[in-house]
């Protein structure tokens, strides 16, 4: 079990999608530029089976941010997005309404 304190140490924060790239010998991978408002983070996320890079581009989305960096193929994640996955079908964690980049989950 996780407790209440170590859940609050999660900084959740809401962050725009501004680019996708394939990443090189990485079937599963993509770049992802992503907005998070004062600053722009590279994140690493293995949704090439699931997601076109035109359907996420745009895309706000919930992103752990203070999670340790790992380097992935020769690209460094800076963070986390979050998905829900129920057998082959995976969908991102998104915003129902139009929040800034950087907005704050809580």
């Amino acid at each position: 079990m996780v407790s209440f304190k170590e859940f609050q140490g999660l900084d959740l924060r809401v962050g725009k999608v501004l680019s996708v790239e394939n990443i090189p010998n990485a079937d599963k991978l993509y770049k992802l530029s992503v907005d998070m408002g004062e600053k722009k983070i590279t994140l690493v996320a293995g949704l090439r089976p699931y997601y076109k890079p035109e359907e996420m581009k745009g895309k706000k989305i919930i992103v752990v941010t203070n999670l340790d960096h790992v380097t992935l193929k020769g690209v460094t994640s800076e963070g986390m997005l979050l998905a829900a996955q129920e057998g082959n079908k995976v969908s991102l964690l998104t915003v129902d309404k139009d929040v800034k980049p950087g907005s704050k989950i809580s």
